[in-house]
């Protein structure tokens, strides 16, 4: 009988073995290797979406929250959608072999950086299928092969896509055992995962913030993650109404199930009589204002009848909602408004509506978080947003890796040096 733990480590172990003559290919072998994945995405959808409709009947008879299986569901067009940003990065510049910071020291000895993959990368992840593809296709445009362990309630949604993973790359030059997809729920294979430091270079968490906690206390490989993310939008005096109300409103109920919807509004009280007044007529009751005691004053129930309010309490200002949810705060200063950001946040993509370019200069300044935006909704934080193709997660660390992680995240450097005989002196 396979035990968890064997399971794991000859998942490990393969997709080890696979990690060095995958290092070892062509950007043009590498890219065929994703045009191959996004093509069999888009012509075999059926058994993935079957699959996926086993898990959303699961999730549903589970009672699990609306934003729970929002994320968890795949369609047609969201497939479409993963295809291609699939091919976006196979068509992105290839960061392995770049080299950088050259120079000839003193003695002609060159010395150069240059980038090579971290080698086989594990993320454990809830809830959301189209991170199997994601994380795929980045680490094999870096060279890296993956270990891609999803939660129990993807598992069928899972499953189909590590079947179509393997069937697309049997055609390819991508050594067998590159990508490893553990659908299997048994929650022995996290601690197992967490450690296989021997065998796993970096591991990604994504998901709740009890998940992404026991990653960082119980790994012997490095991490990067992010935990809960509270976002947060500061309505300055000087913001233009009209973009503030599409900007806040873009920010929360696009999808209001992701990391980057905003969770906290902060509004100067010269500008909040106006603003509040805009807000609870354009939404209504479709969103809940979670107020402060000046921000309940102006939100009022007899000049916007079925607006839904709660008074606000401390720990409202810490909770990522996760819902039509929205936490609101009259301030009566930038600076009030930072210091809220830096004490309540979670240092992963807040922003400044305003019209004052030094106030947004000031605010791109002050604020330590991943993102920091100026008149723009946060919801771009985002890996093909960005730019990125995709992304493996979003990072509020600050070392190796900020904000979402794209293919030069997912590389690290080796120096060479070139010599014509220098030997180093006594």
């Amino acid at each position: 009988m396979t035990t968890a733990t064997s399971l794991i480590r000859e998942r490990a172990a393969a997709a080890r073995l696979a990690s060095r003559p995958l290092a070892q290919l062509s950007t043009s072998q590498r890219n065929a290797a994703l045009l191959a994945i996004a093509d069999l995405i888009e012509r075999d959808q059926q058994a993935v979406l079957e699959a996926n409709a086993r898990d959303l009947q699961a999730a549903r008879a589970a009672g699990l929250d609306d934003y729970f299986i929002e994320r968890l569901t795949l369609t047609s067009a969201r497939l479409a959608a993963i295809a291609g940003d699939t091919r976006t990065v196979a068509g992105l510049p290839d960061p392995v072999g770049e080299v950088f910071d050259a120079r000839t020291l003193p003695n002609g000895l060159q010395i150069a950086r240059r980038r090579v993959p971290l080698g086989v990368v594990a993320c454990i992840y809830e809830a959301r299928p189209n991170v199997t593809i994601d994380i795929a296709a980045l680490c094999l445009k870096s060279g890296n092969a993956a270990v891609l362990r999803g939660g129990k309630e993807a598992r069928h949604s899972n499953a189909a896509l590590g079947e179509l993973l393997q069937r697309a790359l049997a055609a390819t030059d991508v050594p067998a055992g590159a990508i490893q997809v553990v659908s299997d729920p048994d929650r022995a294979h996290v601690a197992d995962l967490l450690q296989a430091h021997d065998l796993i270079d970096l591991i990604v968490p994504r998901g709740g913030a009890e998940l992404v906690e026991h990653v960082r206390m119980n790994a012997t490989m490095p991490v990067v993650a992010h935990g809960d993310a509270i976002v947060q939008i500061y309505i300055d005096e000087f913001a233009d109404l009209d973009m503030a109300v599409n900007v806040v409103d873009n920010a929360k109920t696009r999808r209001y199930s992701i990391c980057n919807a905003v969770d906290t509004l902060l509004v100067h009280s010269a500008i909040a009589p106006a603003f509040l007044d805009r807000m609870a007529a354009h939404w209504g009751g479709k969103v809940t204002f979670i107020a402060d005691q000046r921000a309940l004053a102006l939100l009022s129930r007899e000049r916007h009848p079925g607006i839904i309010t709660e008074r606000a309490n401390d720990a409202d200002w810490s909770t990522e909602h996760l819902a039509l949810r929205v936490g609101v705060r009259v301030v009566d200063s930038m600076d009030e408004a930072t210091a809220h950001i830096e004490q309540y946040g979670s240092h992963h993509s807040d922003a400044i509506l305003t019209e004052s370019y030094s106030n947004a200069m000031r605010f791109l300044d002050e604020v330590d978080s991943a993102a920091v935006y100026v008149n723009a909704s946060t919801q771009f934080t985002d890996g093909a947003q960005f730019g990125l193709g995709a992304e493996i997660g979003i990072s509020t660390q600050k070392m190796h890796a900020r904000g979402p992680m794209g293919l030069r995240e997912l590389t690290s450097y080796k120096w060479t040096i070139l010599g014509k005989g220098q030997v180093r002196p006594l």
